[in-house]
């Protein structure tokens, strides 16, 4: 009887063994059609041939290091020398960085290894190594351009302004001015401005200053008036900075520990084993699931129109969308208690707040404190983009960042300090953690 079934059990298991094989041949090959698919759909071959990877490299550039603008109006003849184009970055009269020289009505600038600028009375010529001149002059109120032939594509020619970008720096020539770019490593400013009397001061001479130096300004210290000029550095305003910080942080706390003391009550009316009315418990999930379906910044731009800009409208936001994931999570929390603890609460004659807070309480603490600290953990990044919507907290000042395209180095600075943010409260949710629910 065995022989008779053995070659049908052994049909059986070759058929199902192949429908396996070709189940894990057939799951992987879905998956690349689908990709493949994707790539025609969303014309990727078209968005490689439109990437423009120099200027990615420019604004990348734009990120570690700044550039000093010489420009001079071709109208007035006045030059002005300016830290990232800006009027608080403008050197004063009669201060010039040392690449740059003025002999009357000649500005001679320097962007290194022989790339010499030359602004005069006939026009402006830049001087290239290995190339030649570019000369331009200007007539009939047009640029007129001079260099050798043929002319590179690192030169922009039209009508009314002739480009050139190089290693060294770019340079252009229009109707009403002409241009130059040095760009070098750093943030400058980032300490003190060009009118500050402690600009351009090495280490060891702030620190002498702030130790033994006479008073710049009787009415303070050398190191509270230091400290006044960082916190108040017109350039990168620390001060607003921190400010901003702060708002972000209290955003994500205020949002984060409101939803968690209203989400905790609803969580008890939507568990099975505390809401022993259907319709309210299945009322209570339903309200959870209608707050958390809707994206944060959906609520976000909602509640903005409804209470104006404001840190306060995006801590709002915040409790609202933690709101339904909390009551979620903590009803299913209350649910998968140990139901022997509170029967042994319950046969010492305890009521059911009681029960509620020596038998339940203690048993989901450390899961609900868990996710807590993670969600305050995550709404510290997500208030940065929040912040941005409702005018408040570093993502406002990040967004203005971005609009200037021009302020990249501002860009990378708030970068960095959001970062540092968020490992910071990553580290204080870390300790936390373990403080509240390890014991350690």
């Amino acid at each position: 009887m065995t022989a008779m079934h053995a070659p049908g059990l052994a049909g059986t298991v070759t058929r199902r063994f192949a429908a396996r094989t070709r189940l894990a041949f057939a799951i992987p090959a879905a998956i690349l059609v689908y990709l493949i698919y994707a790539a025609i759909s969303f014309d990727l071959a078209g968005l490689v041939q439109r990437a423009r990877f120099d200027n990615a490299a420019i604004l990348l550039g734009d990120f570690w290091s700044h550039k000093t603008h010489v420009t001079r109006d071709n109208r007035t003849d006045a030059v002005t020398i300016a830290i990232e184009g800006e009027n608080k970055g403008t050197y004063p009269g009669g201060m010039l960085p040392d690449w740059v020289t003025s002999d009357g009505t000649v500005t001679t600038i320097d962007l290194g290894d022989g790339h010499i600028v030359t602004y005069d009375d006939a026009g402006a010529r830049y001087a290239v190594p290995g190339y030649g001149t570019i000369d331009i002059r200007p007539q009939g109120g047009k640029p007129v351009l001079t260099a050798p032939q043929p002319i590179p594509d690192w030169i922009s020619v039209a009508e009314n302004k002739v480009s050139v970008t190089t290693d060294q720096g770019r340079f252009s020539y229009s109707r009403s001015k002409v241009e130059t770019f040095r760009y070098e490593p750093g943030w400058e400013l980032w300490f003190f401005t060009l009118d500050s009397p402690f600009y351009g001061k090495s280490w060891g001479e702030l620190i002498a200053l702030a130790a033994t130096g006479d008073r710049i300004d009787p009415a303070r210290s050398n190191l509270g008036y230091m400290v006044s000029e960082f916190w108040t550095n017109k350039m990168w305003r620390h001060g607003d900075v921190a400010w901003a910080i702060f708002e972000t942080i209290l955003m994500a706390f205020l949002g984060t520990m409101t939803a968690a003391l209203v989400a905790l009550p609803l969580g008890f009316l939507a568990a099975r084993n505390f809401s022993p009315l259907g319709p309210l418990r299945f009322a209570a999930r339903r309200v959870f699931d209608f707050i958390r379906g809707v994206d944060g910044l959906i609520w976000t731009i909602i509640l903005s129109r409804a209470f104006g800009p404001g840190p306060m409208t995006g801590a709002i936001a915040i409790a609202l969308t933690d709101t339904g994931t909390f009551g979620k999570t903590f009803s299913e929390a209350l649910e998968n208690i140990d139901e022997k603890q509170v029967e042994g609460i319950q046969s010492t004659g305890a009521n059911s707040l009681q029960r509620a807070r020596f038998g339940v309480i203690p048993q989901v603490t450390p899961v609900l404190l868990s996710q807590i600290l993670y969600y305050l953990e995550s709404n510290t990044r997500s208030a940065t983009v929040i912040g941005a919507i409702v005018g408040g907290g570093i993502g406002l000042l990040l967004t203005q960042a971005i609009i200037t395209q021009k302020d990249w180095e501002e860009v990378a600075y708030y970068m960095v300090l959001i970062v540092l943010m968020v490992m910071l409260m990553d580290s204080l949710s870390g300790w936390l953690r373990r403080k509240l629910i390890k014991g350690s």
